[in-house]
């Protein structure tokens, strides 16, 4: 009888997991996720604890509050994900450099030169 390895488990967290969720969390304004707008700027895993840096495209920007509790509502429904640690960064700051080419294209698509 040979030994085989068990799969993977769905209840494991890993950054793939909280990337993958993040991209369903849309900015309140435009129909494009956060992750494609590079406002994550890192995503680490402790456990079954999802801390992520994340920052804004303006310090006085009126959805902060609103895109938290959005991030933090989308990864709470990962059976992996039991907390969630949300750190707002201001450095660096951001710029339409982050944009992720799917990003630019739909920017694009609403006339918004990038």
């Amino acid at each position: 009888m040979t030994a085989t390895n068990p799969a993977p488990s769905e209840d494991i967290l890993t950054s793939e997991v909280v990337w993958a969720a993040l991209t369903d969390v849309m900015d309140p304004e435009l129909p494009i996720s956060i992750a494609d707008l590079g406002l994550v700027y890192d995503v680490r895993v402790k456990g079954s604890t999802a801390e992520l840096d994340i920052t804004f495209t303006a310090a006085a920007c009126p959805a902060i509050d609103f895109i938290k509790e959005d991030i933090r509502t989308r990864l709470l429904h990962e059976p992996s994900i039991d907390a969630v640690e949300i750190n707002i960064v201001w450095d660096p700051p951001w710029t339409k450099e982050r944009l992720s080419d799917k990003a630019r294209a739909e920017l694009r698509m609403f006339g918004v030169s990038v």
